[in-house]
């Protein structure tokens, strides 16, 4: 993947006032961290990010920043995007993280998995294909990111799936992920119901009303005979007195 080259200066204003004012002047605030670098607060010119943003849309994109303090170049960083915060109501950054690396090392990044072809199932049997793992974890030099990971699912007939596993994933590139884990998979169409099946069906679901059991009135008189009942008790005989 091609390093994008990009001005950044060092960030003085700190502060939630002073950084909401940074963002009334169209910069973006952020700070570089990680390789056991010092953080650095920097500041981006809006525009020029958002249109890198755009042009990469869910890419990894690695950016070369040349950082400048008071119209002097101080340092050199390359750096991938860690974390983005946006307005929950207009979408716009609010905030960056960047991750410094190094292009001899590698690093683990979330890759788009995209779907290539229409399978046989679809388009013969009408049946859908699911697409369950959207994104998958990669380990690589920076250099070696995919912009995607495509899979051929032309091939899938009805209940047919393709596992992480079943992916050729390009050279120098590896996952963690478990290998069983379904990536696509084809499923048959839904059947249709008519209105008198699903009637019939609905009636079937009922619960079945029990009838009450009729007790027996000879029965019940004599176990209330039992009740009343009792055993009688036995009066303790009085010791006679000796005589004298």
């Amino acid at each position: 993947m091609q390093e994008i080259t990009l001005e950044a200066h060092v960030r003085t204003a700190i502060g939630t006032r002073k950084t909401k004012q940074l963002r009334r002047e169209d910069f973006i605030p952020a700070v570089v961290y990680g390789e056991r670098k010092k953080t650095v607060a920097i500041q981006l010119d809006r525009k020029t990010f958002e249109r890198i943003e755009r042009l990469h849309h869910g890419e990894n994109i690695i950016l070369s920043l040349n950082v400048i303090d008071d119209d002097k170049k101080v340092k050199d960083y390359s750096a991938i995007v860690k974390d983005t915060q946006r307005d929950p109501v207009s979408g716009r950054i609010l905030h960056l993280d960047l991750h410094h690396i190094s292009l001899t090392k590698e690093i683990e990044v979330k890759v788009p998995i995209v779907a290539k072809g229409e399978p046989v199932g679809v388009k013969q049997d009408g049946g859908s294909l699911d697409h369950l793992l959207w994104e998958l974890g990669v380990i690589c030099l920076p250099t070696k990111i995919p912009h995607h990971i495509e899979v051929d699912v032309s091939s899938l007939k009805i209940k047919d799936v393709i596992h992480v596993k079943d992916i050729a994933l390009p050279e120098g590139v590896k996952t963690k992920q478990d290998p069983d884990t379904i990536v696509f998979a084809v499923v048959p169409p839904m059947k249709e119901v008519t209105p008198e099946e699903a009637a019939a069906a609905a009636t079937q679901a009922e619960p079945e009303v029990l009838k009450e059991k009729k007790e027996d009135p000879a029965a019940a008189k004599t176990a209330a005979g039992d009740k009343e009942k009792k055993p009688a008790e036995e009066k303790p005989k009085a010791e006679k007195s000796e005589g004298k």
